[in-house]
């Protein structure tokens, strides 16, 4: 009895609490430094970015608190840790570009999507985020409801 795993095609994994919480100001793709388990959870979708935060260490960007759940098949010695921190690979200038939009009060960067792109490396986008207030939330799930009604009324 052989149980085949089966990797979906198309990964697309969106942190939907993010667009909630944050005003999204800027984006940027980033691949990731993983290991052999990683990308096969994966492209198994195997992923939680709803606690995920952007961070620097000198000149480098990581990312923290991104969960990737340890590969099944991975063995006990042969797997990753969950939420390790994972490196992000951005060019230089965009990372001199962010680092300084960072130092604005009150900004963040949060991982908004991840992906397996065409050629079969997972890249994560990140936005360069603003927090919300309490009354920024309730128009925007107002606006979320008046969106749900046009479309009801339209079908």
């Amino acid at each position: 009895m052989s149980t085949k795993l089966t990797f979906e095609r198309n990964i697309s994994i969106k942190n939907k609490r993010a667009s909630f919480e944050y005003a999204l100001l800027d984006h940027w793709t980033a691949g990731m430094v993983l290991t052999g388990t990683e990308i096969k959870s994966i492209r198994m979708g195997k992923v939680d970015l709803s606690d995920a935060f952007c961070f620097y260490d000198g000149t480098e960007l990581f990312v923290k608190d991104l969960f990737i759940s340890p590969y099944e098949k991975g063995g006990n010695w042969l797997n990753h840790e969950g939420k390790r921190t994972r490196k992000l690979l951005l060019n230089r200038q965009e990372l001199k570009k962010l680092s300084l939009k960072l130092k604005d009060v009150g900004l963040t960067i949060i991982p908004t999507r991840l992906f397996i792109n065409d050629r079969g490396v997972a890249k994560l986008d990140i936005a360069l985020a603003k927090g919300k207030k309490l009354h920024d939330k309730r128009e925007s799930l107002k606006e979320k409801d008046q969106l749900r009604e046009v479309s009801r009324n339209f079908r």
